[in-house]
């Protein structure tokens, strides 16, 4: 089932001279099983959108629909826990929310939480923890004592273990190295080609470009489009519209175009880039 939002708004500090309007009206909806990227400039509401997903932040009116649960604005969200348990959500710095005394005890405390046995938790937690890249050399390791990177795949694994069938990134490469940031964004692409729905808010289109399938921009609290990736990325032209820097690989394109170079839509690396470009110069030699 899609996930829908209804007529969604979302007002912070709603009676006060602090009040502003996040989400307005947003009607939208998220193909389940595709792995969509949330983009905008900061303010559009991207953040405020996802943390609807797993009821963190509840509709100030609308409705939004997530699997088989309705999360109405003015009413208490039925099925929580379950919800929390099929939605995870990892925060910009989840590293923030480790807590427990040793790696393997903070990994395993979602899956007890939700009902797992102690034994069957610990076997969740360090599937978890190898799937981030993390060996047996870790488990009884303080998360404190850890770099930052590695804070980072801990507390992603506490999100997989316990198998979420939605997997909602809020900026989850912030602060990595570029290795780093490669190998989490490759995870997130195996478990979604496992089935899982992934949603990540991002300003890197880079990896928008390389990882994701489709996209909805946020403006001023609403989606302003939504589409698939090779639409959106088909020269950069609707990228500068709306002030978003384009992939590389688009803009080389653009480039070689105005030099009267023939380039295919189709063309989504730079080793075919690189034959087609080679092929026209040697026909023109």
């Amino acid at each position: 089932m899609p996930i829908r939002f209804e007529k969604v708004s979302h007002v912070y500090s709603d009676g006060t001279p602090f009040r502003y309007v996040a989400l307005e009206d947003v009607d939208l909806e998220i193909r389940e099983g595709a792995f969509t990227a949330v983009i905008g400039q900061t303010g559009s509401g991207k953040s405020t959108l996802v943390q609807h997903l797993n009821a963190l932040l509840l509709p100030s009116s609308g409705t939004v629909y997530v699997m088989d649960r309705q999360i109405i604005a003015g009413t208490e969200p039925k099925k929580l826990k379950s919800l929390r348990k099929d939605v995870g959500l990892v925060f910009q710095f989840p590293e923030y929310q480790l807590f427990e005394e040793t790696v393997l005890k903070d990994v395993a405390f979602g899956p007890k939480n939700f009902g797992a046995s102690p034994e069957e938790a610990n076997k969740l937690a360090r599937e978890a923890l190898r799937k981030t890249g993390l060996d047996e050399t870790f488990e009884e390791r303080s998360p404190l004592e850890l770099s930052g990177g590695q804070k980072r795949r801990v507390a992603i694994a506490g999100i997989l273990a316990m198998k979420p069938k939605v997997l909602v990134l809020d900026e989850p490469t912030a602060g990595l190295d570029p290795a780093g940031a490669k190998k989490m964004m490759e995870l997130f692409a195996s478990l979604h080609k496992e089935g899982t729905t992934v949603i990540m808010v991002t300003h890197d289109m880079e990896q928008v470009f390389r990882y994701c399938e489709e996209v909805i921009v946020m403006e001023n609290g609403k989606p302003k489009i939504q589409t698939d990736i090779k639409t959106f990325f088909r020269d950069s032209s609707l990228c500068r519209e709306l002030n978003i820097l384009p992939p590389a690989l688009i803009r080389m394109k653009d480039a070689l175009r105005e030099k009267g170079y023939t380039v295919s839509d189709d063309t989504v690396d730079i080793k075919t880039l690189a034959k087609e470009i080679a092929r026209q110069v040697k026909s023109h030699g």
